[in-house]
């Protein structure tokens, strides 16, 4: 069986992870979405709530798994018996970025490759960074994210929005 870890911080996850993970598919038995902690990047939404919103909108898919982890990423892909990392590819920045990373995870564990598919052109501008943007003010998402993705977003970014009125 070929097995294979996605991995990210999914905050939040957008229809271009989900492309991704479509597209994976048809070259993997089974696919790991390991939604890292990555506390570095401020999310706005905490690690189960990330891990909670990627198992709902990949609940239809067949042959896929999700888990939260922390730590190195090749502990976590040896932990799920994997032997590939997806990463998918939007810009040359993100090339330069992966590169290192898949370089990195190469020397640290030879036994595993890092497989880069690129992005969708539909979604090849797409960050979760620019979703939170366009949320933030007040935009149209259905572009951008899943639909209870774009619910759990506005939600978030309202609470947010109160507490920081109330101060």
């Amino acid at each position: 069986m070929k097995k294979a870890v996605f991995p990210g911080s999914f905050d939040p996850i957008t229809n271009g992870h989900i492309d991704v993970i479509k597209r994976a598919l048809r070259l993997f038995d089974q696919i790991t979405i390991g939604v890292a902690r990555r506390q570095e990047k401020s999310p706005i939404f905490t690690l189960k709530e990330r891990e909670a919103l990627v198992k709902k909108v990949t609940a239809n898919l067949k042959r896929i798994q999700v888990k939260a982890f922390d730590g190195l990423l090749v502990d976590f892909v040896k932990q799920e018996k994997a032997c590939t990392i997806i990463r998918g590819l939007r810009t040359i920045s993100d090339f330069d970025y992966e590169f290192q990373m898949a370089l990195t995870n190469r020397k640290i564990a030879p036994e595993i490759e890092t497989i880069f598919l690129l992005a969708s052109e539909k979604y090849a501008y797409l960050s979760a960074s620019l979703a939170k943007e366009i949320a933030r003010m007040g935009g149209d998402l259905k572009e951008f994210l899943p639909e209870p993705v774009i619910v759990a977003v506005q939600k978030k970014l309202k609470k947010k929005k109160g507490m920081r009125s109330q101060e």
